[in-house]
């Protein structure tokens, strides 16, 4: 017992006398990020990355790659870098090509062959779901009105129409992917105050994450509106707002 008694002792003594825990040094994900050589680095992410830039992230083998976030936080962290990652962002997309060294007048602009867009990198058929591969940066002489400004819009939607290769990325492509068609199976579930109610009901009509649907009682008959909040789910009380897009979103970053 007298043993256990003063290694616990040491222990204490050990914790006590160790130096505080040293805070990584606070970067941020550059507004760009690019990669010229085909290997991600830390440095390629992150503004102030110093003597850590070199650090290895991932292998780029085509026009763009795909990043997760969290794993990438996890690799800062351990080489003294600390991102909050303030934006929650699941995905970081990184492409190929050279960081211009200061910003450029709208004239330089056109003079260099005009501005930065999202691309689809390959032809896609309508219906099709918008992936992370198929996009990239690129240059054209001037943007569509409704050119998305990222990827957080586009990766996961489906597209409205065939979309060719090079075309830059526009809102009026794509629409949100039906969850919910009419005459599913639905969970809706009722939360307020504590309280919470869920029950299997038959959707009326088809409808998006976000979308307001019609849903049927099996038993009454009566109908209600909830919303749409994945496959076969549905919500409805004070905090089913209609338009809410699941959290944590997916990004390309210029």
């Amino acid at each position: 017992m007298r043993h256990l008694i003063a290694a616990a002792l040491s222990a204490c003594l050990a914790l006590a006398a160790a130096p505080p825990a040293v805070a990584g040094m606070a970067v941020s994900l550059k507004s760009e990020t690019l990669d010229s050589d085909g290997m991600v680095t830390l440095g390629d992410l992150f503004e102030g990355a110093r003597g850590v830039a070199g650090v290895r992230v991932a292998a780029r083998t085509g026009p763009s790659v795909v990043l997760d976030a969290s794993a990438v936080q996890s690799l800062a962290h351990r080489n003294g870098l600390d991102w909050g990652n303030p934006d929650r962002l699941r995905r970081i997309i990184v492409r190929a090509g050279e960081a211009e060294p200061a910003p450029v007048s709208s004239q330089t602009q056109a003079r260099k062959g005009g501005v930065q867009v999202l691309a689809y990198t390959r032809s896609l058929s309508a219906g099709e779901e918008i992936r992370p591969e198929d996009l990239a940066w690129t240059r054209v002489a001037a943007a569509p009105a409704n050119a998305l400004r990222d990827a957080e819009g586009a990766i996961g939607m489906i597209t409205r129409r065939p979309l060719r290769e090079g075309a830059p990325v526009a809102a009026s492509d794509m629409s949100a992917p039906v969850v919910i068609q009419a005459g599913d199976l639905v969970t809706v579930v009722y939360e307020n105050g504590g309280v919470f109610l869920s029950m299997q009901v038959k959707a009326m009509s088809a409808g998006a994450v976000g979308e307001v649907i019609s849903l049927q009682n099996l038993e009454s008959r009566k109908t209600l509106q909830a919303v749409a909040t994945g496959p076969g789910q549905a919500a409805t009380g004070p905090d089913a707002a209609p338009g809410r897009a699941p959290a944590a979103t997916r990004i390309a970053r210029r």
